[in-house]
């Protein structure tokens, strides 16, 4: 190797770098003086980051071997980072490859110089080995300062506004309503890794055109092609040896103190999160929106009203935040002008966690609450936008887990009976009458009573199929044509199915969701006691809120069942031929993914399989499948009225529909979203463009089940609009 690649009669030892070559021993001393203050300084950060996770709350973390592998796989291809900003992703991988790169060559440096040849002697950077090392660098350094410069560029020029801070749950007249130090934080962060890969090349060169005269150095000089490009830049301005040996010692020192100050701040600035990061990615939950952690009932105190309320884990993803605002951008609520930012809502809590818990001693009680109106606290307003719909923690590049957070600080909210009055009367109707619209419980089966034929009590016999039909799917008059058309569809296809009559109460998804544990916790038990008494194979739902708590978080309570959404049972219906059509839609159609179905259980591609099998034409909206936008009835919200000033996530969803030319059918798969695009059709001017349909009325048609059942069944004609006001605008 050394012979085609060192020149002929040149020692390989001598083609090297030499460090600290004519430098005096005061300014070695200096330099390692230097050195050792940031590394302790470093190191003390280090320790007070440790320190303040460690006044969290304390938390057993399950799977990390396999989180960690999920996070090397993570940063190895970029994925999470080139999610909907693949230009931001791939110079994001520039500037990540670059800097491991060189932090790499670094310590490889310092192991040799530093401590294998004083302590053995045993030296490997000279010949082709550092000739090798030095062309990797150079184009390491060079990717990092291009993905730098993009950055660079993207913040100024691009203006993008999610980079912009100014906070929607606060006035211009608030102290922290621009966050004006957050925009000097980026650009110091970026100018400083700017002049360490700038200053490096310019260091290279000098070195280059001081040593000239010495084959070893120039005879390789393409070995560091961008140093060597500068170098004959130097020369043609006129600079001679000796000039370039005092710009070396200059370049260097502005080189190595600006590398070391930035090591020491790592701990105390934006850098930090190329530790943190990676540790939240490590320590993600395979399930973070559909499977939310239990409260402890026992305990003073439910939910999380002060920053020691969250665990350390908590503590670190608010640490591991970047700024990159893709949350903010997905979020349904910021987009439609409520006062709710998840990052801004992250950041807070990393304010007031660093305001408080980085210090030696702790500070009194009331410096450390979380919900408030003042600075670093996050507003109850703010809490009460959420949707829970997950699309912060879907398209969260580093792992953050926004919506346990949100639900952690409902808990202490409700706990406090800090909420809407309509929201209140929802819960209490809940725990009166196991259903949110507070109908007696013997009309949950009225629907029933217009089919031809009697569906089972899985109470008193055996079923293959249980049906939790769910709250909306039993007293929603729109939606109770939709649970008509399922019962029609299951006894056409040979199913032996039945329902639990009264007996059934509220999942609890939404009422787990608004922060209501205890009631959520009685609701799962009463059901699963239900459940226990019952002969069945296995669940079907309408409902992805059912289908979500039933699948996620009944095994909690050792309810562990087969489940399934009704929309996956119908495509494997068809494609086996269990479902026979009679006739093909051929409309122009699109198709919006429930959170709860699609984003938060990956059920993406049944109903899709299923509305092509129809014969439909599907057009896919501009958000789909994991970037679906929410209906805005998740997390509660359906029982709380919406300021009649704002858009409704719902109009803004129905509008991005409306924009498909030759939109014949919105299909939906949820009682939830059927209810808020009804009257958001209307209330947008689209009643007369085009219907809003279940995926399950679509096959009825197609199986003419309608026309056998008569008008009385429930079978809607085309473009008939519901007759009944929804739930959802009677304020139920």
């Amino acid at each position: 190797m050394e012979t085609t690649v060192i020149e002929a009669g040149q020692n390989p030892e001598q083609v090297t770098r030499i460090l600290f070559q004519d430098f005096p021993a005061w300014m070695l001393v200096s330099f390692y003086v230097v050195a050792f203050c940031a590394i302790a300084v470093f190191l003390y950060g280090c320790y007070a980051q440790v320190r303040k996770y460690a006044r969290g709350r304390s938390l057993s973390k399950d799977g990390l071997w396999s989180g960690i592998k999920r996070m090397i796989e993570a940063l190895l291809t970029h994925r999470t980072l080139r999610r909907r900003d693949a230009e931001a992703g791939r110079n994001h991988a520039l500037i990540f490859f670059g800097f491991v790169l060189l932090f790499i060559g670094t310590s490889t440096i310092t192991l040799e110089y530093d401590i294998l040849e004083p302590l053995t002697g045993l030296k490997f950077w000279y010949g082709s080995f550092y000739l090798w090392f030095s062309l990797i660098l150079d184009i390491a350094g060079t990717g990092f300062v291009i993905g730098l410069l993009y950055m660079m560029y993207r913040r100024k020029w691009l203006a993008l506004p999610k980079l912009d801070y100014r906070r929607p749950d606060r006035d211009p007249s608030d102290p922290d309503y621009a966050r004006d130090w957050y925009r000097l934080e980026d650009w110091l962060f970026l100018w400083a890794l700017v002049l360490l890969g700038v200053t490096g090349f310019l260091l290279e060169a000098a070195r280059l055109v001081w040593l000239q005269n010495d084959p070893t150095v120039w005879d390789y000089r393409w070995w560091s092609p961008v140093g060597a490009i500068v170098a004959y830049g130097y020369k043609a301005v006129g600079l001679t040896s000796a000039g370039a040996g005092d710009l070396r010692i200059g370049l260097w020192w502005f080189h190595g103190l600006l590398a070391l100050t930035f090591i020491a701040v790592i701990p105390y600035t934006k850098a930090k999160h190329i530790v943190t990061a990676m540790a939240s990615l490590a320590l993600r939950d395979a399930k973070p929106a559909a499977h939310l952690p239990d409260a402890d009932l026992t305990a003073k105190k439910v939910g999380a009203d002060s920053i020691t309320d969250f665990t350390w884990k908590q503590l670190l993803n608010f640490d591991a935040c970047t700024k990159c605002g893709r949350c903010h951008e997905a979020c349904p609520a910021n987009a439609t002008g409520f006062p709710l930012s998840p990052r801004d809502l992250i950041l807070t809590l990393r304010e007031l966690s660093n305001a408080t818990l980085e210090g030696i001693s702790m500070p009194p009680q009331d410096r450390l609450a979380a919900i408030g109106d003042g600075v670093n606290q996050v507003r109850p307003e703010t809490l009460w936008s959420c949707r829970t719909c997950a699309a912060c923690v879907e398209i969260c590049p580093v792992g953050i887990e926004h919506v346990p957070v949100i639900v952690e600080m409902r808990r202490a909210l409700v706990d406090a009976s800090e909420m809407e009055p309509s929201l209140q009367k929802a819960l209490q109707n809940i725990h009166n009458k196991g259903n949110s619209l507070g109908e007696n419980k013997r009309k949950r089966t009225a629907w029933t009573k217009k089919l031809d034929f009697e569906i089972k009590d899985a109470r008193k016999e055996a079923v293959d199929v249980l049906w939790f039909v769910g709250d909306f799917a039993s007293f929603d008059p729109r939606y109770q044509r939709v649970s008509q058309a399922f019962a029609r569809i299951l006894r056409h296809a040979g199913v032996d199915f039945g329902i639990l009559y009264e007996a059934e109460m509220n999942a609890g998804n939404d009422v787990r969701r608004v922060g209501e544990e205890g009631l959520f916790q009685h609701l799962a038990e009463s059901n699963i006691e239900t459940l226990q008494e019952c002969d069945f194979k296995r669940i079907v739902t309408t409902d992805p809120h059912s289908y979500n708590t039933i699948r996620n978080e009944y095994p909690d309570f050792e309810g562990v069942y087969e489940i399934e959404h009704a929309s996956a049972m119908i495509q494997r219906m068809l494609a086996n031929g269990q479902i026979a059509l009679k006739k093909k839609l051929g409309s122009r159609v699109t198709y919006h993914d429930p959170c709860h179905l699609g984003r938060l259980n990956k059920g993406f591609d049944p109903p899709r399989e299923s509305i092509r099998m129809l014969g439909a034409d599907l057009v896919e909206m501009e958000r789909s499948r994991d970037n679906s936008f929410c209906c805005g009835a998740g997390g509660g919200r359906i029982w709380i009225p919406d300021p009649t000033d704002k858009e409704k996530p719902s109009e803004n969803r129905v509008r991005e529909a409306a924009r498909i030319d030759g939109l014949e059918v919105l299909v939906v798969n949820c009682p939830k979203c059927m209810n808020m695009f009804e009257d958001a059709r209307k209330s947008t001017g689209n009643e007369d463009n085009f219907r809003v349909m279940e995926l399950i009325e679509l096959v009825e048609e197609c199986m003419a089940l309608g026309d056998e059942a008569g008008p009385d069944a429930g079978g809607a004609p085309a473009g008939a609009s519901p007759g009944d006001a929804s739930p959802a605008a009677q304020g139920a």
